[in-house]
Order: structure tokens, then sequence, then C-alpha cells
């Protein structure tokens, strides 16, 4: 005796678009959370004189096509000429570095793998 069951096909097809909604939403915060992490210690490196510079930092997350994308920019027009070593330069603040940028995501690197992938287990 067999029974014809309906709705199975849609059913997969709802199970899967939820699955990737699951694992889209804990991308972003796992990418979220690193850009966080790098960013607020690139802060602490920053140098501050007029507070324009720190005040510029911006966080932004991208998709293309299945690839996802996080950025920290400061949106500073001098920026780059104060990230650039090549450019000498006598900070104020004692924390301050050439490279803050860099240095802030490298300094965190353990830290954010540890937590993108706590926020991608299942």
């Amino acid at each position: 005796m067999s029974i014809k069951v309906k709705g199975v096909k849609e059913a997969r097809r709802n199970l899967d678009a939820l699955i990737g909604n699951i694992v889209g939403r804990k991308a972003v915060r796992a990418v979220t959370k690193a850009l966080v992490m790098g960013g607020s210690l690139a802060a602490v490196y920053t140098p501050i004189d007029t507070s324009t510079l720190i005040n510029s930092q911006v966080r932004d997350i991208q998709f293309n096509g299945q690839r996802l994308t996080g950025r920290v920019i400061y949106a500073a027009n001098y920026a780059t000429y104060v990230h650039d070593p090549n450019n000498p330069q006598k900070f104020r603040r004692s924390g301050a570095k050439k490279e803050f940028l860099k240095k802030g995501f490298e300094e965190q690197r353990a830290q954010i793998d540890a937590a993108v992938w706590e926020e991608m287990r299942l």
C-alpha cells in the first residue's frame, strides 16, 4: 500500500531557505563582531588631535554574490596620510601608532578568530 504525500518539495525548499537565512544572519553577526573588535583597538591606536579622524571611523558590510565583505573605514581626507608609515609624525597621544588600523586588527587576530568560530557554530 502506498500513500502519496503532497508538499515534500515545498517543505525542502522552505527548510533550505530557513537554513540559508540562519547561516546568513550568523555570518553577518560574525563579521560585525570582527569589525567591532578590530575597529575598537584601532581606535585606541588612532592619533587624536581634533578628534576628526577617530570620529570618522565607519564600519561597512557588503554582499558580492556569495562573498560577504566587511570593512572599517576612516572617512577623514587625511586618514591615509596619517596611517602611512613613510610619513614621519609626532603624535600627542601616547598610545597612538602608525598603521593604527592594520595593527588594531593584527593584534586582535586571535580574539577575532575565536569570536567568529563561536558565532558560526551550529
